[in-house]
């Protein structure tokens, strides 16, 4: 219970300095996806149904941002945060190699999914903005979700 408390509390926590980073501060994409990887820490703790729904808030969080594609990152973290659930039951002992390829392929994926459901007039390039912003983003989220798991001490074991 407690390690779950203390998860729950670093996942609110990312939630305040996402918002934080990328409207207060206004650093934009220079800012890591820490809704994303909270929604992955969130997702390895509870089942689909709750970690969809946790998408779907997260995802309107970040939706009431956006005026042009409103939606887009609702469904998009809410297939995320199942994705992620459905993660738990497949894969269990999580190794590090495991914990970082997880947060790569859940950012990636999370960029693509949100990539194909904005509007054609609202989209980048695929190869730019998908494959290449998309991957270092994935990268720069794997940094920042394995630094936070070893400050809380769990980088080695079952997120």
């Amino acid at each position: 219970m407690a390690r779950s408390l203390g998860t729950w509390v670093l996942v609110v926590g990312l939630v305040i300095a996402h918002f934080v980073l990328h409207v207060g501060f206004g650093f934009g994409r220079g800012a890591p996806d820490l809704l994303t990887i909270g929604l992955l820490l969130a997702a390895r703790e509870v089942g689909l149904g709750a970690a969809a729904v946790v998408g779907l808030l997260f995802g309107l969080l970040e939706d009431a941002l956006s005026v042009l594609a409103f939606g887009a990152n609702a469904v998009t973290m809410t297939a995320i945060g199942i994705a992620g659930a459905f993660t738990r039951h497949l894969f269990v002992g999580d190794s590090r190699v495991f914990v970082v390829s997880y947060f790569v392929v859940g950012k990636w994926m999370r960029d693509l999914l949100h990539w194909l459901m904005v509007g054609e007039g609202l989209r980048q390039p695929f190869a730019s903005e998908v494959l290449g912003l998309g991957t270092l983003a994935s990268a720069y989220a794997a940094l920042i979700g394995i630094a936070l798991l070893t400050l809380m001490g769990r980088a080695g074991e079952r997120l």
